[in-house]
């Protein structure tokens, strides 16, 4: 039997706004296995970057439960955290703005081994520093190079660099390859595959393209305003969605052939519900054209349609 690496047990992160509290992440729970790819996908402002954030106590949560290894993470004091923080990493979106541009490549990547004291004198951190610079693709003629003087996928390998220079177990890429061209996405989604499989390494993998999220994810979770709507095994997904905003998703992927253009899409129309003081209710009910009166009233929780396929509609049309 798999082992769960981290289990999320009804996660909130609410954020006071004057007009109320936005339920950014509302009640979502999660398991990943080691070594798996949990794929969460979402338009933007669904929730999953706070999700991500929230996992690595960027974010402190609400409430809820972040168990890493059969310990809650979200109770840990500062210090206690601090013992954990080298196993749970994060890349970012945009490889630019996360970057210190006052900082060479070198002094980048031994920033977390200095911060974290993990290695004992200066040889031992250049060692390191040399090692990851060829583990993630960056030539050592690099080392001196500031990131401006670089291009988006190199910059992109440096935050991958940073994040795995700690030997995590645990790493959340949010959209890190949504900023990058689609000749330079391909060599780092597939670099990301090739070290999670010689590092054992497990992901949260956040991304709003379901064509990305498909070739590197072994389950989906799909959001909408904070809510999982639909989670289930990435083929089972893309075979048999369930929850409408799941199937208006994938219907919005383009398809690159000409009888495509007369095949009939799912179109979403009406207004996206405020996450400020939501409703009870589901909060798709607006757009969803087969919400009937309940679904505007109770709550929806996930219940489980197949064997490991999860969704919160219950009208399933």
């Amino acid at each position: 039997m798999s082992e769960i690496l981290l289990d999320v047990k009804n996660l909130k992160k609410y954020f006071k706004t004057n007009a109320g509290m936005l339920h950014a992440v509302d009640d979502v729970s999660f398991s990943i296995e080691k070594g798996h790819t949990m794929g969460v996908v979402g338009e933007s402002g669904c929730g999953k970057s706070t999700l991500g954030r929230t996992l690595l106590q960027l974010y402190e949560p609400t409430s809820g439960e972040i168990d890493f290894k059969g310990k809650n993470i979200a109770n840990l004091s500062k210090k206690e955290f601090h013992q954990v923080r080298p196993k749970l990493q994060m890349i970012f979106q945009d490889p630019y703005s996360s970057l210190n541009g006052r900082m060479t490549v070198q002094q980048l990547i031994a920033e977390p081994l200095i911060v974290n004291k993990v290695c004992k004198n200066k040889k031992e951190i250049q060692e390191r520093v040399s090692e990851i610079m060829d583990t993630v693709g960056l030539s050592e003629r690099l080392a001196m190079a500031y990131p401006h003087e670089l291009d988006g996928g190199r910059r992109q390998r440096i935050g991958v660099a940073r994040a795995l220079v700690l030997n995590p177990e645990f790493v959340v890429c949010d959209e890190p390859v949504s900023a990058l061209d689609v000749s330079i996405q391909a060599q780092i989604l597939n670099l990301l595959m090739d070290l999670q499989e010689q590092m054992g390494l497990t992901y949260l993998f956040i991304t709003h393209d379901l064509s990305v999220v498909k070739h590197i994810s072994d389950e989906i979770m799909v959001m909408y305003l904070g809510k999982c709507v639909e989670k289930a095994p990435a083929e089972e997904i893309f075979r048999n969605p369930v929850h409408p905003y799941t199937k208006a998703l994938l219907a919005a992927i383009p398809i690159p052939s000409i009888e495509s253009c007369h095949k009939k899409r799912t179109l979403l129309q009406g207004e996206v519900t405020s996450p400020i003081n939501p409703k009870p209710g589901c909060r798709f009910a607006a757009r969803c054209p087969l919400a009937k009166e309940s679904c505007r009233s109770g709550e929806m929780p996930l219940v489980e349609v197949s064997p490991g396929h999860f969704s919160a509609c219950p009208v399933q049309g």
